[in-house]
């Protein structure tokens, strides 16, 4: 009968195999003298050499200290699915009338469109702006390779093409119709976003949020400047908040016609975001009952938590309402490169917060 034993040695971060092993062979004389019994002895002799030639940890290779993390490699195919995957939710909130579009396209030549759309006094710009927006920009890339000229030229046609419909139909009640606007033109390489009105665009870049537009508002002194210029005038109301001829609180839209003469422009603000596709983990789109009352970094760390992008731009809008939002709410979220790279834990909500937050919107 024979036993063995391995003395295993522990050191930090691995183990090593004692190259020292004992053996006790415990045998005792057969009574009569077999051939066979002689030929199992030898055979069990010739096992324990061989099983002496014990192999330690340090012939399997190299011991690293920290693992080694490759760069995720997004291929062509690997972009379009995640793409072809944007959620949105649109949802009414506290307003009699939901006056929120959004748009969704896949455009030529490996182009996304993504846009969304905050109505005010009435739904009709906003409304004939996501019908209608694809098609100025298909009509403008035929005749332009530059993708910030031809969303600058979208918004421009668009909005006289408004004007003169008003005007033709004779319908006063859409004269003080228009809309925020804010499109996002994608491919594999690049991003341009552009924006009229203060629907923002948020780029989540190594879990951290990017703001990729600026709200065209009032407070804003080269657009105050800009208005005054055109002989319009800012009027602040009680609660602080300022509005173009007393009656607009931004100064960029589409439509909003009588208030055209007075410096309220159509003509968007134009980004080019080159997109890495190792960093870059979504796209936010969003309308103002959403970014009125929360940040963009904790939109951004509300998505984090979440594997579907309609689930996540969901759970955005349910926070936005509990904190006390009485606007329509939209959220539109785009999975990029690296979608779920930089997952976190959510935060608790703030009692606190809501109550200051709902004041806002009364």
């Amino acid at each position: 009968m024979a036993t063995f034993a391995v003395s295993l040695v522990c050191r930090p971060g691995r183990f090593l195999a004692d190259k020292t092993m004992k053996l006790m062979c415990f045998q005792q004389k057969p009574r009569h003298s077999c051939p066979l019994s002689t030929v199992s002895t030898k055979m069990n002799w010739a096992a324990i050499e061989r099983s002496k030639q014990f192999p330690t940890w340090e012939s399997f290779g190299i011991w690293l200290d920290d693992p080694v993390i490759l760069p995720p490699r997004i291929s062509a195919l690997q972009y379009k699915e995640k793409i072809a995957n944007v959620g949105c939710v649109c949802q009414i909130g506290k307003r009699k009338e939901n006056e929120d579009r959004f748009s969704v396209l896949k455009l030529p030549n490996g182009l996304s469109c993504f846009a969304v759309f905050d109505g005010h006094g009435g739904a009709d710009a906003a409304e004939i702006c996501s019908q209608y927006i694809g098609h100025y920009i298909q009509q403008n890339l035929k005749i332009e390779a530059n993708l910030e000229n031809v969303l600058l030229h979208s918004f421009l046609q668009i909005d006289s093409d408004f004007i003169q419909n008003t005007y033709g139909l004779k319908e006063g009640e859409l004269l003080t119709s228009g809309t925020t606007a804010t499109v996002g033109l994608m491919n594999e390489t690049v991003l341009v976003v552009a924006s009229v009105g203060d629907s923002p665009a948020i780029l989540c870049r190594e879990g951290k949020a990017k703001q990729l537009t600026e709200d065209h508002t009032p407070r804003r002194k080269d657009e105050r400047k800009r208005i005054k210029e055109c002989g319009g005038f800012i009027d602040w109301n009680s609660a602080g908040d300022p509005y173009v001829n007393g009656r607009l609180a931004m100064t960029r839209s589409i439509g909003d016609v009588d208030l055209k003469p007075f410096g309220v422009t159509a003509q968007p603000e134009v980004n080019t975001v080159k997109l890495e596709h190792a960093k870059d983990c979504f796209l936010i789109l969003t309308t103002d009952g959403v970014s009125g009352i929360m940040e963009a970094q904790e939109m951004c760390d509300i998505v984090k938590k979440y594997q579907d992008p309609s689930e996540a731009a969901g759970v955005v809008n349910e926070q936005a309402l509990q904190y006390g939002t009485q606007d329509n709410v939209t959220t539109m979220v785009v999975p990029l490169g690296a979608w779920g790279k930089y997952s976190t834990s959510l935060g608790q909500t703030s009692f606190g917060r809501m109550v200051v937050a709902s004041s806002r919107w009364y």
